[in-house]
């Protein structure tokens, strides 16, 4: 069964930058289609970029041109590189496959504040 542990967020200033990570546990992680998701409270869990096993990407229109999702298949980990951090930006990253066929990991708070 994957293990998810997300890692890599903090307080940042807008305009400001992270890299998130995930580390999963299986050897499922290499061929299955992977995201990272947020989720804010009150709010639906959204799917902000997504990754292919072969390295095909796509992203969420608020997040486009400012994020960007990378993995490392030898390493079992997926990435996000996230630049130019508005305050709408804040909330919980997390990642699973595409869809969210794995029990969630904790998730990483991440908060764009002044």
């Amino acid at each position: 069964q994957v293990q998810l542990v997300e890692s890599g967020g903090a307080l940042v200033q807008p305009g400001g930058s992270l890299r998130l990570s995930c580390a999963a546990s299986g050897s499922i992680f290499s061929i299955a289609t992977m995201g990272w998701y947020r989720q804010v409270p009150g709010k639906q869990r959204e799917l902000v970029a997504g990754i292919t096993s072969r390295g095909y990407t796509n992203y969420a229109d608020s997040v486009k041109g400012r994020f960007t999702i990378s993995r490392d298949n030898a390493k079992n980990t997926v990435y996000l590189q996230m630049n130019s951090l508005r305050s709408e930006d804040t909330a919980v990253y997390s990642c699973n496959g595409r869809p969210a066929i794995f029990p969630w990991g904790q998730g990483t708070q991440v908060t764009v504040s002044s």
